[in-house]
């Protein structure tokens, strides 16, 4: 008895179509906002740039959403914190 491969087929031609299984050319990684020359120094008392950071509920920001570099997240945590503990914010 013959076996059917149809079923097979099918699934594999899904797979293809599928964007995860594609390649990524056309992405591209956004540069840190206070990395580049020119930019605010992060600090406690830079209120103005703190609320950048911080939603309207109080919570910081993760860096996935304001493309902030893990050096400069920690920093700027630190500092809101900070302004938090002294009443700035």
């Amino acid at each position: 008895m013959p076996k059917k491969n149809a079923g097979n087929k099918k699934n594999k031609s899904n797979f293809a179509k599928l964007s995860i299984f594609q390649s990524n050319k056309y992405k591209f990684k956004k540069s840190c906002p206070l990395s580049i020359k020119g930019a605010p120094k992060i600090d406690y008392k830079n209120i103005k740039l703190l609320r950048k950071y911080v939603s309207e509920n109080g919570k910081i920001l993760p860096s996935r959403i304001t493309n902030v570099s893990q050096k400069k997240q920690r920093e700027l945590s630190l500092s809101i914190k900070r302004a938090r503990n002294l009443a700035l914010i």
